[in-house]
């Protein structure tokens, strides 16, 4: 039960520190499950916050800005909705995984 209670902070922490909360998860918590998903949190928000930087500096020239802001648009729906699929797949106690850098841990 613990762990889905953490979990649940872990993902939902997207919206309101999203550094801050799996690094103190990262350090304070044993469990290697929840380790695991604290550094796959942290990497996806840095993944995310990358995508809207090259896509605000793509915005910057007239002609890349056909690809610039479609690419912070799709960022910017990601980066809601999958902390809420995290949160909701937390809530049923199944394991999950973010997209993008699962495979990276």
């Amino acid at each position: 039960m613990e762990n889905k209670g953490l979990k649940v902070i872990l993902h939902a922490s997207a919206f309101f520190a999203p550094c801050l909360v799996p690094i103190l998860i990262f350090v304070f918590i044993r469990d290697e499950e929840i380790k695991r998903l604290s550094i796959q949190a942290l990497l996806f928000q840095f993944v995310m916050w990358l995508l809207v930087t090259v896509g605000g500096i793509l915005t910057l020239t007239i002609f890349l800005a056909i690809i610039g802001i479609p690419l912070i648009v799709i960022v910017g729906i990601m980066g809601v909705i999958i902390p809420i699929i995290g949160i909701v797949k937390a809530l049923q106690g199944s394991h999950w995984e973010y997209p993008i850098v699962r495979k990276w841990i």
